[in-house]
C-alpha cells in the first residue's frame, strides 16, 4: 500500500497546474472508481443577478442579489457607523440561499447626494446642484478633506467587518453617476464633483490592503484618462481589482467597451472577477440581449467567454426572456468543474484529476473533499482550460463520493461538478 501511495503522490507533483489540453498523466496506483455527476443549477457566486427587491428574486437561477447602498444610511455623525441597513440586505438574501453584490454610491440623477449629513455641514463644504439626465442632482464636494478621510475610513471599517462574511460575494466601488466612474451628463470637475487622481491613487491601493478575501471591482469607464490615474500611474494596474461593464452588449460594444476591457488587461480575470449590467441604451438592448441568435451580430455566451465574465446584473430579464433561457445563459458564466479521473487506494487515499471547463476561475477558496478530508490545494488557482491533480489522505472506499467544499457559502448553496467516468 505504501508503494501505491507513493505513486499517487508522484503523479500529483507532475500533474498540478498542467493545462487541460496537455496529455494527461497515467495513474498507476490505486483503483479507478466510476463516477457520474451533472451540474444542475447556476453555481454560487456566478450568473445573472437580480436586485434584492425584484419579484423574481426567488427564481431557481438566482444565486446573487444586487443592491445599491448609501453612505449616508450607514454614517450620519462623524465616526458613528450603523451597519444595520447592510445587515438587513445580507440577512434577507442569505435567507433565500443567495449572496450579495453591493455597490455604495454618492450620486444618482434626481437625488440628493448620499454624503453623510455631518460632512454637508462641514466648514467649507459646498455641494454642486445641477441637472443630470434632466433631473435636479446633487454632486459631492471632493475638495473637502473630511469627505476624503471619511471615504477611506468607511471602506476600511466595511472590510474589517465584512471581508470574510460568506453572505457577501463581491463589492463594486466607484465615483460619479451611480458610482460608475463617469459624469457624462452634468458638471464633471475633477477634484471637485469627481475625486482627484491623487486621491484615487491613495485610495485604490488601500482597497487591496483592506479586502484580503472579498473581490472588489470598478467600472471599465475608469480606463478613461479623464477620470482615473491609471494611464499616468501604471503601477496601479498591478492591484487585484476586477472590472464591471454597465453597458454590456450595447451596439458599439466592440469599440469603446472592448477597448476599455483590454486597457485593464485581457488576463485581468486571473486577478479579479468580471461583472457588469446589461445595456440600458435602448429598450431593444434589454429585450434582445439574451436572444439565442444574439443581437448586433454577437451572442451573449460568446462575449461572456471573451471577457471571462462571472456575473451580470439583468434585473429586467424576467420580463423579457423565459426562465429556461435565463438559466441557460446564467450557467454559461463563471467557473465550471469537471472531474476527469478518480482513483482510490482503499482505506488510505483518493486521487482526483479535475478541470475547470468554465470561462473564469472561482474567486474564493474551494477544496475537493473525500470522506470529510479536504485537499491541500485550493481550486481557486484553477484557471479556465486548466486541470490539476490532488491526493487526499483519507479512508477512501469504492463508495466514497467526492464533494467540493467551500467555507464561503450560505445555507442552501452547493458547488457542483460534472463527471462521466465509467
Amino acid at each position: 500500500m505504501k508503494k501505491a501511495l507513493l505513486l499517487l503522490c508522484l503523479v500529483v507533483a507532475s500533474c498540478e497546474g498542467k493545462p487541460a489540453s496537455s496529455e494527461p498523466e497515467v495513474q498507476e496506483g490505486g483503483v479507478s472508481v466510476p463516477l457520474e455527476a451533472s451540474i444542475t443549477h447556476v453555481q454560487p457566486m456566478t450568473g445573472i443577478v437580480l436586485w434584492n427587491t425584484s419579484s423574481a428574486v426567488r427564481q431557481r437561477y438566482v444565486q446573487l442579489e444586487y443592491s445599491y447602498m448609501l453612505y449616508s444610511d450607514v454614517c450620519r455623525e462623524k465616526d458613528v457607523y450603523d451597519w444595520s441597513p447592510v445587515e438587513k440586505i445580507l440577512k434577507e438574501a442569505a435567507g433565500r440561499g443567495h449572496q450579495v453584490v453591493l455597490r455604495f454610491r454618492y450620486t444618482y440623477p434626481g437625488y440628493s447626494c448620499a454624503v453623510p449629513d455631518y460632512i454637508k455641514s462641514w466648514p467649507g463644504y459646498e455641494a454642486t446642484n445641477a441637472k443630470s439626465e434632466g433631473r435636479n442632482t446633487e454632486f459631492p464636494d471632493w475638495r473637502c478633506d473630511e469627505l476624503q478621510r471619511f471615504h477611506m475610513e468607511f471602506h476600511r471599517r466595511f472590510a474589517e467587518r465584512y471581508d470574510k462574511d460568506p453572505r457577501l460575494a463581491f463589492v463594486e466601488i466607484g465615483f460619479g453617476l451611480w458610482a460608475e466612474y463617469h459624469i457624462y451628463d452634468g458638471p464633471c470637475i475633477i477634484g471637485r464633483t469627481f475625486p482627484s487622481h491623487d486621491f484615487q491613487a491613495q485610495f485604490l491601493p488601500k482597497m487591496d490592503e483592506w479586502f484580503q478575501d472579498t473581490p472588489w471591482l470598478f467600472s471599465i469607464d475608469a480606463a478613461d484618462s479623464k477620470y482615473a490615474p491609471f494611464h499616468k500611474q501604471k503601477s496601479l494596474l498591478e492591484l487585484g481589482f476586477g472590472n464591471f461593464d454597465d453597458s454590456f452588449m450595447c451596439e458599439d460594444w466592440d469599440g469603446y467597451n472592448w477597448s476599455s476591457w483590454s486597457f485593464f488587461g485581457r488576463d485581468r480575470y486571473k486577478k479579479g472577477p468580471a461583472g457588469g449590467e446589461f445595456s440600458y441604451y435602448s429598450d431593444y438592448d434589454q429585450k434582445h440581449v439574451l436572444d439565442k441568435g444574439g443581437m448586433y451580430g454577437r451572442k451573449f455566451e460568446d462575449v461572456v467567454a471573451k471577457v471571462h465574465m462571472s456575473f451580470i446584473i439583468g434585473n429586467d430579464q424576467p420580463g423579457k426572456q423565459t426562465v429556461a433561457r435565463i438559466e441557460e445563459a446564467a450557467m454559461s458564466m463563471g467557473y465550471r468543474f469537471e472531474i476527469r479521473e478518480y482513483r482510490i487506494v482503499e482505506g488510505e487515499s483518493a486521487w482526483i484529476r479535475i478541470a475547470n471547463v468554465g470561462v473564469a476561475p472561482i474567486y474564493r477558496d474551494a477544496y475537493l473533499q473525500v470522506e470529510g478530508v479536504r485537499s491541500r490545494e485550493s481550486l481557486r488557482s484553477l484557471m479556465p482550460g486548466e486541470e490539476m491533480c490532488v491526493t487526499i489522505p483519507c479512508k477512501a472506499s469504492a463508495s466514497s463520493v467526492p464533494v467540493i467544499a467551500c467555507d464561503h457559502l450560505v445555507a442552501g448553496q452547493q458547488i457542483e461538478y460534472q463527471a462521466h467516468i465509467k
